[in-house]
């Protein structure tokens, strides 16, 4: 069973490092945002989504997402 320990693992640190979100956007648009993700980020919606949270956060003048234990931009 050290699939289930490892997955254990893996679920343990992914709750203690990391929030989770959850968005709804009009039926449709996963596939565009897909399309973009596949272009620009190679393939990850994920990967998409936080570059463009984090340069809203910039415009905006708040800190960009760090990664954990990742120092933040000065």
């Amino acid at each position: 069973m050290a699939g289930n320990a490892s997955t254990r693992a893996k679920n343990k640190y992914a709750a203690s490092n990391y929030d989770s979100l959850r968005i709804v956007v009009p039926k449709g648009s996963k596939a565009v945002i897909k399309a973009a993700a596949e272009q620009t980020t190679g393939g990850s919606i994920n990967g998409y989504v936080k570059h463009a949270i984090n340069e809203q956060l910039k415009k905006d003048g708040f800190t960009a997402m760090q990664k954990p234990g990742e120092e933040a931009d000065t």
